[in-house]
């Protein structure tokens, strides 16, 4: 008979040693990083056709009215086509999605290039723009979703803070190369200098469109619902029914409907800050510059760990940033503060810079939490629905804030009647973002109970 082995003459048994998650282990994804370079290119050609269209539009009308149905040809596709764009990237490959509706905005931008060399008539403009809004309509909603497959559940919010972290720095490019571009166009009688921009995007957009397709993920389409009503607005019944991505979402529309000042930036550079084109320019890259900062800080961080607290401070601390920058100039503290108006200027862009960064924490919360409280089947139609609500709050908020400041547009002890209007307009948008995040803590607890995010 053999005697028994002794505790102390076992083998020792190897300890599973815990795999620890690096910060830039999503980037030995090549999936992952060919859809993040495709999506900074398409990025950073958007950001510089948005201000070559209002510049151009400008330069040939010399009116403020061509510019407010920039915004309206963009809503109207969004509100015809997003309940069948996110049926159609819950059953249908989504993949296939993004590549036409990217190459159908290479084609519109294409379109607006030669409208800009022949300078023919603004019609053709907004035609073109239709056709970019239908297209990024369809894009949105299958290019949120499919990111959820291309990474592991686990690394998602790291992956969408860095996906967010490379729109905010096309944000900050791309109106730095608008100008660069326009400066090295010649200008002629026969042609705008806008056409090279609009050329730019028509090349940025293919390159997307090519990085994308030579993805190897992709998207497993279940079997597919029939086209009904009640498949169609399934997104809308599912936020609904989850009262955590409809407090999210809720709270994000109108932190932008209400707090937003971006419409104003020309009102405060000009008529309050007297800068002009430069003070215009850092007023306009400061959000983008503190969501930038915030994306490359958050993406070192482990996942947050009570998400829900902290994307509500963050929303308040936004309305806070935005009341301040409104006050902060020489007609409002600059009476009991006497400071120099540069010393009040780079305060205010401080204050924007701050919104950028509690924004940036707040968009990554958000989408991340639709994401993973969403089913992958109903990801494409909920992310319609999320779109649709940030879309038309972004465009609904530039108008609130400027019919506001336009029904305060007196002159008073606040500056010259422009000034006024602006300020009374920032200030109240920003007291009314506070006042929604306590009512959404209050009516959606869950909000707050909602602990890590991953």
């Amino acid at each position: 008979m053999h005697d028994e082995e002794s505790p102390e003459n076992l083998p020792a048994t190897p300890v599973a040693q815990p795999v620890v998650e690096h910060s830039y282990d999503v980037f030995k994804n090549a999936d992952f990083v060919r859809y993040l370079i495709g999506r900074f290119v398409a990025s950073l050609g958007q950001q510089m056709l948005v201000v070559a269209i209002d510049w151009e539009l400008y330069e040939r009308l010399h009116s403020a009215l061509p510019l407010a149905f920039v915004g309206l040809t963009q809503m109207v596709p969004m509100l015809l086509f997003t309940l069948p764009a996110g049926h159609l990237a819950d059953t249908y490959n989504r993949k296939k999605i993004i590549c036409i509706s990217t190459l159908l905005v290479s084609l519109a931008s294409l379109g607006l290039t030669f409208s800009s060399l022949l300078i023919a008539p603004v019609g053709w403009i907004y035609f073109f723009l239709v056709i970019l809004g239908a297209a990024r309509t369809f894009l949105w909603p299958a290019s949120a979703a499919f990111i959820t497959g291309l990474v592991p559940r686990k690394q998602l919010a790291r992956a969408i803070t860095f996906n967010s972290g490379t729109f905010q720095i096309s944000s900050v490019a791309g109106p730095v190369l608008f100008g660069l571009f326009i400066a090295l166009t010649p200008q002629t009688q026969s042609h705008h200098t806008a056409w090279s921009v609009y050329a730019f995007n028509a090349i940025a957009t293919l390159l997307c469109a090519a990085l994308v397709f030579f993805i190897k993920h992709e998207h497993k389409v279940k079997a597919a619902e029939p086209v009904s009503a009640k498949s169609l607005v399934e997104g809308f019944r599912f936020v609904y029914q989850n009262k955590i991505i409809l407090g999210v979402i809720t709270l994000d529309l109108f932190a932008v409907l209400l707090g937003g000042a971006v419409t104003l930036l020309p009102i405060f550079a000009k008529d309050i800050f007297h800068n002009g084109a430069s003070g215009l320019s850092w007023l306009r890259d400061a959000m983008s510059i503190g969501a930038v900062i915030c994306a490359i800080v958050i993406a070192h961080r482990p996942p947050l760990q009570k998400a829900g607290k902290t994307m509500l401070w963050c929303v308040g601390i936004f309305g806070g940033a935005t009341i301040l920058f409104g006050l902060a100039n020489v007609n409002c503290l600059g009476r009991w503060l006497a400071l120099p108006n540069a010393f009040w200027f780079w305060f205010a862009f401080a204050m924007l810079a701050l919104a950028g960064v509690v924004d940036q924490i707040s968009v990554v919360v958000r989408q991340t939490l639709v994401q993973l409280l969403t089913p992958d089947e109903k990801r494409g139609r909920v992310s319609a629905v999320n779109s649709l609500f940030i879309g038309t709050s972004n465009e609904l908020g530039g108008f609130r804030s400027g019919l506001v400041a336009f029904l305060f547009t007196t002159p008073t002890f606040l500056g010259n009647a422009a000034a006024t209007g602006a300020i009374v307009s920032t200030v109240t948008g920003g007291i009314g973002t506070i006042l929604v995040v306590l009512a959404v803590a209050w009516i959606w607890p869950e909000i707050r109970k909602y602990g890590k995010l991953s």
